[in-house]
């Protein structure tokens, strides 16, 4: 299946992060039962705030970064298991809440049996990560709090497409663009893996090309690539765009620079194999300059089984 939410990229970054905290509070919460203890990871910035002593639910919300309505359920469900109870405070207005002595021991027990536990699996994971990420996420926490997601979107240009050249960088996003749409129609072939898989060695080395569009908001969207078959021959070919794109002509973009760039490179004849499956590619094709050719059948379409239709580009 499609990660539509990975897929998304920026657009669905608070889904995907949501995503990834939903995730990493399960793997607490089975910490927390293993180890006897009848809390989940909801509870614990109360429980950590409540061990440096008495606060109120506005402080307590404060501390966790939670709504104050949030905070006072976690209260009450405090309460309800014994840990927390009301203490008197010189402000009548105020009402503190403090642990009781069961949660006193059930605070120290978590700082003993969970909190290492589940740090130390998180440290495992933050060693796979490049740079320091809880600073990173701090970056975006600081961001937020002087401007929210709807003041941002508010302020944002339309939607603008670039394009961007390859780099190994890019080479996971051109692998897995084709491996998408290829897969949702047909079967992935032997072709198309030895170049989805090693696109320096089979485009690049020979003189071809790959680029790519990037849309504001959405991240890497499309690529298509240019295979050198001959001198002076090239394929147009591995050419995808995501489905978040759709609308946005980006297909349409990519593949005009991509004409451009076969130009740069000296291409005296330009073509491309497909299926009459992929009927809106074939009309974006038509509608740039390819016509249909016998000729590019007969000379090329063996390459592929899935090949049915072959064009040859005559100018627009």
């Amino acid at each position: 299946m499609i990660d539509v939410v990975a897929q998304m990229g920026p657009a669905f970054l608070g889904s995907r992060l949501k995503r990834l905290g939903e995730r990493m509070q399960a793997g607490a919460a089975s910490v927390l039962s293993d180890a006897d203890i009848p809390l989940q990871p909801g509870h614990m910035p109360a429980m950590a705030a409540l061990r440096t002593g008495p606060k109120t639910v506005g402080q307590l919300a404060e501390a966790s970064g939670t709504s104050q309505p949030g905070m006072t359920r976690t209260v009450s469900q405090l309460k309800r298991l014994g840990l927390a109870r009301d203490e008197a405070c010189d402000d009548q207005r105020s009402r503190m809440i403090a642990l009781t002595d069961e949660g006193e021991r059930m605070a120290r027990r978590i700082a003993e049996l969970v909190w290492p536990r589940v740090g130390a699996a998180a440290e495992e994971i933050l060693t796979l990560v490049e740079g320091n990420f809880l600073r990173q996420l701090a970056v975006i926490e600081d961001a937020l709090a002087q401007a929210s997601i709807a003041e941002r979107a508010t302020r944002a240009r339309p939607c603008t497409l670039t394009l961007r050249e390859y780099s190994p960088a890019l080479a996971r996003e051109f692998h897995d663009i084709n491996a998408e749409w290829i897969e949702s129609m047909f079967v992935i072939e032997e072709t198309d893996r030895k170049v989805l898989e090693n696109p320096q060695e089979h485009i690049l080395d020979p003189g071809g090309d790959i680029l790519f569009v990037e849309a504001g908001g959405l991240g890497i969207v499309g690529t298509c690539a240019l295979q050198k078959t001959g001198p002076g021959a090239f394929e147009l070919t591995k050419m995808g765009v995501r489905e978040s794109a759709r609308g946005l002509k980006a297909g349409e973009f990519l593949l005009q620079h991509v004409i451009d760039r076969a130009r740069a490179l000296g291409a005296e004849k330009l073509y491309l194999l497909t299926n009459r499956k992929c009927a809106a590619a074939i009309h974006l094709y038509e509608k740039l300059g390819f016509v249909h050719d016998a000729g590019i059948m007969d000379e090329y379409a063996a390459r592929y089984e899935r090949c049915d239709v072959a064009m040859l580009y005559k100018g627009g």
